[in-house]
């Protein structure tokens, strides 16, 4: 790990900056009733979703982690370089390597932070924290960029309603920074019950069932999922897995302003609350427009949370996540940071000024699935600018090419 001026005694790993990146294409339920056997009102009642966002054919996963980690930097008011350790949570990487936290680290401009991927799923994001708070607490890093990005599109099997309804494409991000002040990261629990390892799986790709003409023809690079059973366990996990977190952190689940749980599934969303006695008003959902971000959602849904004032200094929120393994995560923090910095933040960072480097020639690759092309070429499909706040301070142009 590289030298940093944290020290052992530092113990504390606040939240000082935040940062989410939408692709402006969006896929609505229309869309997707020209593509497969569903409805717009079959997709909402089921699962709350009414569109998600489709990354264009030049974003990766990469790139959008990049936007969203800068937007981070940016709001915690710290440089690129300040950041000792990039942690990348991801289900879909660019490649099987390099990581997808080393092109980040080298999009972002940063010449010193140690970076690796972090695969846990849906709960990567959470794991990721989680991580990033033991190197806080051991003295090896003061800043941690902790970033979930997911671009799940392109591993989707557009002839099943089952799983090609629910994903979407996004990256969000936060800070980390040591302190010796109060507050911060109080209390996490994590989980994994590996019964459940093959309810959400992809099954080939891997080196238990390298990529193949057979593998191909055979559907199995796509995402695959035991709906039913990924619910049970989801609905009783996330509520648990909270609880554990706000008892390690000297709370009871009344204690909580916001809870910012993995947005998989209104209904699961719902479950738990019941489970922990709480009114949905607590409950942060924002699927309705993304859609299950996979790590995406929860820093996604933070960030978004926070900019929209439903978290001020001094609230206790808790994220939460479940995913494929199966795993879980939740932390409850005391919040620290003024939520007013995280919409400029956002602003000063331009999509198009940041970019990854590409192998030679592969900038002509067109990685689109052909049915999501086809659809996303007809009239009516929506295409909304990147999600930032009208009428706040003006982009800063920073270019940040390799």
């Amino acid at each position: 790990m590289n030298d940093s001026s944290a020290t052992a005694t530092t113990r504390r790993a606040h939240v000082t900056g935040w940062g989410r990146y939408a692709p402006s294409q969006v896929l609505t339920n229309a869309d997707l009733e020209k593509m497969v056997d569903t409805s717009d009102e079959w997709i909402l009642s089921r699962t709350g979703i009414r569109e998600r966002r489709v990354a264009a054919a030049h974003e990766t996963t990469a790139s959008m982690g990049a936007v969203a980690g800068l937007r981070a930097i940016r709001t915690a008011g710290i440089e690129p370089d300040d950041i000792d350790l990039i942690l990348l949570a991801t289900l879909t990487p660019d490649y099987w390597m390099p990581s997808t936290a080393a092109l980040v680290k080298e999009a972002i401009g940063n010449t010193k932070a140690t970076a690796f991927d972090v695969m846990a799923a849906c709960s990567g994001f959470v794991y990721g924290f989680a991580t990033a708070q033991a190197y806080i607490q051991a003295g090896l890093a003061k800043h941690v960029l902790v970033i979930g990005a997911e671009l799940l599109t392109r591993f989707l099997d557009y002839t099943d309603r089952s799983t090609c309804i629910l994903f979407g494409d996004g990256a969000g991000a936060v800070v980390l920074s040591a302190s010796d002040e109060p507050g911060g990261a109080l209390g996490i629990e994590l989980t994994t019950e590996p019964q459940g390892a093959y309810m959400i799986w992809l099954p080939a790709g891997g080196s238990k069932a390298p990529p193949s003409a057979g593998t191909i023809a055979r559907g199995e690079h796509f995402v695959r999922m035991e709906g039913k059973e990924t619910y049970r366990f989801a609905t009783k996990t996330m509520a648990t897995t909270a609880l554990e977190s706000i008892r390690r952190s000297g709370l009871q689940p009344s204690d909580i302003d916001l809870f910012v749980p993995h947005q998989a599934n209104v209904r699961i969303i719902e479950a738990v609350a019941k489970g922990l006695d709480l009114p949905m008003d607590k409950m942060f959902v924002n699927l309705d427009k993304y859609g299950n971000t996979s790590a995406a959602s929860v820093p996604i849904a933070l960030a978004e949370a926070v900019n929209e004032g439903r978290v001020k200094v001094g609230d206790n929120v808790t994220i939460v996540a479940f995913g494929a393994g199966f795993t879980s995560g939740a932390v409850t923090i005391e919040w620290t940071a003024d939520p007013a910095r995280g919409i400029a933040g956002d602003a000063a960072v331009r999509p198009e000024d940041v970019s990854v480097r590409l192998p030679v020639d592969w900038n002509s690759v067109d990685p689109i699935p052909e049915a999501l092309a086809e659809v996303m070429r007809r009239p009516g499909s929506i295409d909304v600018p990147d999600d930032v706040a009208p009428g706040e301070p003006e982009r800063v142009r920073r270019e940040v090419h390799a």
